[in-house]
């Protein structure tokens, strides 16, 4: 199995709002899009992001070979308890998940 870091060109997360974050996956090529698509599970993203599977949104967007998940931040931005203002870091969480 390889990691989503070695299929998807780009992966990038950023706020949506104070309380929303967003993970975009770029994917590059049709090929890549469709393994990423049939090999990552909205129920995983939920399992790496420690959150319910329903509160997560998922977007396939297949003309710009593009994944995006959308889900509730874990604390409002800019709250004492966020850790990452800019929701930059938790690309790096879903890039080390397994693709199978």
């Amino acid at each position: 199995m390889a990691e989503l870091r070695d299929i998807a060109y780009k992966i990038r997360s950023k706020n949506a709002g104070p309380f929303w974050l967003t993970v975009d996956i770029f994917c590059g090529n049709g090929p890549a899009f469709t393994q990423i698509c049939n090999g990552l599970s909205t129920q995983r993203v939920a399992s790496v992001f420690g959150t319910k599977v329903e509160d997560i949104k998922r977007f396939e967007i297949p003309d710009l070979n593009v994944i995006k998940f959308s889900m509730p931040r874990p604390s409002i931005q800019g709250a004492v308890e966020d850790r990452d203002m800019h929701g930059a870091s938790w690309a790096a969480l879903l890039a080390e998940t397994s693709i199978n």
